[in-house]
């Protein structure tokens, strides 16, 4: 995206208040004509009072204090254009740059797993913090300066050749001079400002990234080694960042030298002139306060195109998320499911990622209402891709999944998983109030409600233990709770939900046995009545399930009941004798170490 396209861009946001917009640029409009005439009315003062002598003193006076009242009005007149435009600008800015922030949010939000699992968090709240204070400054110095220069050299500056072309000539090649200058220095830094950003976007990526793993940083004494790895990128930095700020150096030095030289040419050739008689005192006078206001101007000017260089590549990294799109797009005419009765049906599925092997082959099966069906296999045989597929994470390459009969493809996304709740291995608890956890299940539960969910889930006798009972803050990811606790949340979390198809990823893997036949009998609370998918490593957990679908290289290669497969001796039976053989050994290894 290049320099002018992506600015276009920046003010292109300003949509919804384009009128303020408008009205902001007629008020500096107003303004830089108001400006261009100062110069004008000091220099026909000057030439009033250089009259002496050839008018009589009446006839100055008279002259001169109109000249003057003018003058005044027009001072009084910018410093209430200014006081309005500052108030508008500011505001607009603001309101602009929390918009934007409120849409990026919500964008990052909806998009797939698969983009948050390759963006590292911390780099994505970097984008969107830094992407919109850039928005902020770039419009609020745009609307409150930069406009009204850009209107000086764009309009007024040809009507300086009206009052003097000759000494005009000089103010044009300034600003040839400036353009041309700021142009080529654009030129030769953007790539070294676009690596320096997508350094400081690795910087903050690092600090979440350890962060989030302190107890591993700590455990593992890496204190030392991540904070050398965060200083050599910040080494990286300096080094790219110190050649981009030397160009903006010369470009300030060589800015201010042409500055110094116009404005001795036009004392030279104001004078040379005057001896000619083609220019009057008061023009000289005039084109050296134009010439004063104008060097301001564009050495504001410089400043703000140094500014845009350096806020390019973080205002293109923000576009750039806003400009990913979901691989599930929601039709246009999609319906909502309302309450599902809970039939979900795989026909001759087949799914694999962009650019990768197929991971599910022809998988077909119905899961009727209330009915529980297992999803048991080695690691990457495919079980969680199906359950993805399910929830509409990804949507299969080959054949289709319905609910209700219903191709997830033309269903709205919020109904869809509105119907379909999720207990995961880790529980993904946000750092907020037990009630507060809960209740993004069902936001507008009751307290009873609330109550009788977490005394299903076998939850509430810990929670009331708890220093403030429900308003109790958990830690981040719910540190505070032990694992057990967390997930109990999570089940009564769900429960809260009351979703009519129930996922359960691993759901007590993770648990001890005395705390996974607690958080068992709340997961049986959980099943009751509803379809229910259960993804498991330890068998002992499928062995109710209505149905077992053994996945093995993303075909489904058996299925049954528990019993069924036992006595079929294929890869279930194999897995379970597997199982079985492990803790007969963890059985029996302290006995043979106490024989020792």
């Amino acid at each position: 995206m290049g320099f002018v396209r992506l600015y276009s861009r920046v003010l292109g946001l300003l949509a919804p208040d384009r009128w303020v917009a408008i009205g902001l640029a007629l008020a500096s409009l107003a303004l830089a004509g108001l400006q261009f005439l100062e110069p004008v009315l000091f220099g026909r003062v000057v030439d009033v009072l250089s009259s002496t002598g050839r008018l009589p003193d009446s006839e100055i006076w008279r002259q001169a204090v109109a000249l003057l009242t003018v003058w005044g009005a027009v001072g009084l007149t910018g410093i209430a254009a200014n006081v309005a435009t500052s108030l508008l600008a500011d505001r607009m800015a603001h309101r602009n740059r929390l918009t934007s922030m409120h849409r990026f949010f919500q964008h990052v939000l909806a998009l797939p797993l698969s983009f948050h699992g390759d963006t590292q968090s911390g780099r994505v709240m970097k984008v969107m913090l830094v992407g919109t204070d850039h928005l902020f400054s770039v419009w609020l110095s745009f609307f409150r300066e930069h406009l009204v220069t850009l209107i000086s050299a764009l309009v007024l500056l040809p009507l300086t050749v009206l009052l003097n072309w000759r000494l005009s000539m000089l103010l044009i090649a300034l600003v040839i001079v400036f353009a041309a200058v700021a142009t080529f220095v654009i030129g030769k830094t953007q790539d070294a400002q676009r690596s320096v950003e997508g350094l400081q976007s690795e910087l903050a990526g690092n600090v979440q990234d350890a962060l989030s793993n302190v107890v591993v940083v700590q455990a593992f004494t890496r204190m030392s080694a991540e904070s050398r790895m965060f200083g050599n990128v910040i080494r990286q930095v300096l080094d790219h960042q110190f050649p981009v700020l030397n160009w903006w150096a010369v470009v300030s030095v060589l800015t201010r030298g042409s500055s110094t030289i116009c404005v001795i040419s036009i004392f030279v050739l104001g004078t040379w002139l005057h001896m000619r008689g083609q220019a009057t005192v008061g023009e000289i006078v005039s084109f050296m306060g134009f010439a004063g206001m104008l060097i301001a101007k564009m050495e504001g000017a410089v400043a703000f195109s140094s500014q845009l260089v350096l806020q390019m590549p973080a205002l293109k990294e923000m576009f750039e998320v806003l400009d990913v799109r979901s691989n599930v797009p929601e039709k246009p005419d999609a319906v909502d499911l309302g309450r599902a009765r809970g039939e979900v049906r795989f026909e001759n599925v087949a799914f694999g990622y962009p650019g990768g092997p197929r991971i599910l082959r022809d998988v077909s099966f119905t899961a009727a209402p209330g009915r529980s069906l297992a999803l048991v296999g080695q690691t990457g045989a495919g079980k969680s891709t199906a359950m993805s597929l399910l929830q509409r994470l990804w949507d299969p390459v080959e054949g289709r999944v319905t609910l209700d009969g219903h191709d997830l493809r033309d269903v709205t996304l919020d109904s869809l998983r509105s119907n379909i709740g999720v207990v995961f291995q880790d529980s993904m608890l946000f750092r907020r109030t037990i009630r507060e956890n809960l209740l993004v299940g069902r936001p507008d539960a009751t307290q009873e409600q609330i109550e009788y969910a977490c005394r299903m889930a076998e939850a509430h006798d810990f929670i009331v233990r708890q220093p403030s009972g429900y308003d109790t803050l958990i830690g981040e990811r719910g540190s505070t709770l032990s694992g057990g606790q967390k997930q109990r949340l999570s089940i009564a979390r769900a429960l809260l939900k009351d979703p009519p198809v129930l996922i359960l990823d691993e759901a007590t893997s993770a648990l001890d046995t005395a705390t996974e036949a607690r958080v068992q009998k709340a997961l049986k609370a959980l099943m009751a009545g509803r379809t229910t998918f259960i993804i498991a490593h330890r068998l002992s957990t499928v062995r109710d399930a209505d149905e077992i679908m053994v996945f093995e290289s993303g075909v489904v290669a058996e299925r049954g009941s528990f019993e069924e497969l036992v006595a079929q001796g294929g890869r279930f039976a194999e897995l379970v004798h597997t199982q079985l053989a492990g803790t007969q050994q963890t059985h029996h290894a302290p006995t043979a170490q106490a024989a020792e």
